[in-house]
């Protein structure tokens, strides 16, 4: 099956052979994928090289949490983007998206203020974790609209940290 992998704006092409080959970009890759304990965290080794992801979904696709940064994942089969293009749509730029939590943890920091006009891919907050302090950062322009924790909250899983409009 053939899926369109969009990172930070960047679209991948991921063909998934069986489960210990994939073609990403036309590279082909020998690959080891579990979950460990059940849990959302992964264990990839691709290429010889080992590495542990943390990957929830999210409203709109996956956040995954790799090397102490987050990324908002979208994926869609080549179907479902066939089908989007047909209709004139895209990722929607527009409208409140919450910033929700990846994991539970200890929020760090909080780098913005209500009402502060942010950036498509600026820190807004930093939540640590497993010992680890990872950035969260805003998948699109926009303001603040609502900080709804502080530092020092200890969170839950996607609970709810801002939000922007």
């Amino acid at each position: 099956m053939k899926y369109i992998a969009t990172i930070e704006g960047k679209e991948f092409s991921v063909d998934v052979i069986d489960e210990k080959q994939v073609v990403v970009n036309g590279k082909p890759y020998h690959i080891d994928f579990e979950s460990v304990s059940g849990q959302p965290v992964y264990s990839l080794i691709a290429e010889g090289k080992s590495h542990e992801a943390y990957i929830a979904q999210a409203d709109e696709g996956w956040q995954v949490l790799l090397r102490g940064r987050s990324y908002s994942v979208a994926v869609e089969d080549e179907r479902e983007k066939r089908l989007r293009v047909a209709a004139g749509g895209s990722a929607a730029e527009s409208g409140e998206f919450t910033l929700k939590a990846p994991m539970p943890g200890l929020v760090v920091a909080i780098s913005v203020e209500d009402g502060q006009a942010v950036e498509k891919g600026q820190v807004l907050a930093i939540l640590e974790s497993m010992k680890m302090q990872n950035e969260l950062k805003s998948p699109r322009a926009g303001k603040v609209a609502r900080i709804k924790v502080k530092p020092g909250d200890s969170v839950e899983q996607k609970q709810a940290l801002l939000s922007i409009t």
